[in-house]
């Protein structure tokens, strides 16, 4: 047997002797090359260290549905955060332009969930952490979008941005699409006055909501409408398209009474009347409606065709000045050339009222031109003494013809 000679030492290899002097030698060199027995200790340090860098983990757990990647998601219902083993103590989820989803984590920190839809054809992300019980941390990040729907909706609204309305404006909402989860698509209106008043929906069919306080607005009232409806699914597969914003303000109070006996009207700022005028209101058998209309329209000259109304070819005036629309159905406060004596004396309209006026409106002076420059949209017209009928709150922007009891039921 031969042994390569360890450097500085002579080796003999004969005989047992040398067969133990050789694995002497050979035990020496492994020891050696072993580093001795500091880095035994050095080895025992590491294990150690492993096992406390896991002992420092968090046994907490995140899930986030949906899946992290996934597309097509539905806006409402899907989006969840739970927590395993821990306690949820953050969860952010944003769009791609950093707007934040509300939210709510449990009383129990199991779990998380949005506290509104998510928009329509929009990434998000989620970041979301948990601690245990050893006040460990543990966190978890995902990305998803929704879905791009076939079949949207719209909400058509009154007042305008930005104006000046009467005490009586309600807002107003009809959609192009009958609303089958009324709901779903109420929770995503919401409306902020100041000075604080409660305001309350109602709905009229499946395609027309309405929102008013219970009393006239107080003048100065400024109202703010969100309309968060991206996302909101109103009918099965049909979402709402519109995130919009809609501020208004109510002006002066103005509530005008019309007498249909005796043939007066009495406009009314802040409870005191500064104007009463003669008028016409309808005769026998096209009475005027009696109850709170609104007026929702101005137009300086329109034509007025019974045919539109369903009274045939009874009339068809092309030129009516200084007409202020009161209801759906066509009834108007009016500027009349062609009544004669009628006004102060006797009805002779098809349900309108009338107000002296002449061709074209060129006299500002007018009972029926003062009235309609110093009127604005959502001004309060109020008829009594007609017959038994009261207006339909339907029939044009008319809730105030409820009782608060009705509207909010």
């Amino acid at each position: 047997m031969n042994v390569r000679p360890i450097s500085g030492a002579s080796v003999r290899t004969r005989g047992k002797g040398g067969l133990a002097l050789i694995a002497g030698v050979l035990l020496m060199a492994a020891t050696a090359c072993g580093g001795g027995s500091s880095d035994k200790g050095a080895g025992d340090g590491k294990e150690k260290d492993s096992t406390t860098q896991a002992s420092k983990q968090s046994v907490a757990t995140v899930s986030i549905s949906p899946k992290s990647g996934a597309t097509g998601v539905d806006t409402s219902g899907t989006l969840k955060v739970t927590a395993a083993k821990g306690k949820l103590t953050d969860v952010e989820v944003k769009d791609a332009k950093g707007n934040k989803v509300d939210g709510a984590i449990a009383a129990d920190g199991a779990g998380w969930t949005p506290s509104t839809h998510l928009a329509n054809s929009t990434k998000y992300t989620v970041h979301a952490v948990a601690k245990d019980a050893a006040g460990r941390e543990a966190a978890e990040d995902s990305t998803f979008t929704t879905l791009t729907p076939k079949n949207t909706f719209l909400g058509y609204f009154t007042p305008e941005d930005g104006s000046t309305v009467g005490v009586g404006m309600p807002f107003s909402v009809n959609f192009s699409r009958g609303i089958t989860d009324p709901a779903a698509v109420e929770k995503a209106i919401t409306i902020k006055t100041e000075p604080a008043v409660d305001v309350q929906g109602h709905w009229f069919g499946n395609d027309r909501l309405d929102f008013r306080p219970e009393n006239y607005w107080k003048s100065g009232t400024k109202v703010s409408v969100t309309l968060n409806l991206d996302g909101v699914e109103g009918r099965s597969g049909v979402y709402g398209k519109q995130s919009k914003t809609v501020k208004f303000t109510i002006g002066r109070n103005q509530v005008s009474i019309v007498d249909a006996k005796k043939h007066t009207m009495k406009v009314m700022q802040d409870g005191k009347v500064v104007k009463t005028l003669k008028v016409t209101t309808g005769k026998p058998g096209y009475d005027t409606w009696n109850g709170q209309m609104v007026i929702s329209e101005k137009l300086r000259v329109t034509r007025m065709n019974g045919e539109t109304v369903g009274y045939g070819g009874e009339y068809d005036i092309k030129d009516v000045p200084d007409a202020m629309r009161l209801t759906t159905s066509g009834t108007f406060l009016h500027g009349n050339y062609w009544g004669g004596d009628a006004f102060g004396n006797y009805n002779a309209s098809h349900g309108c009222v009338g107000l002296r006026d002449i061709r074209g409106g060129g006299d500002r002076s007018l009972p029926a031109a003062w009235v309609f420059d110093h009127s604005i949209i959502g001004d309060v017209v109020v008829v009594k003494n007609s017959n038994d009928r009261t207006v339909s709150p339907d029939n044009g922007l008319n809730g105030w013809n409820m009782s608060w009891k009705e509207w909010t039921a």
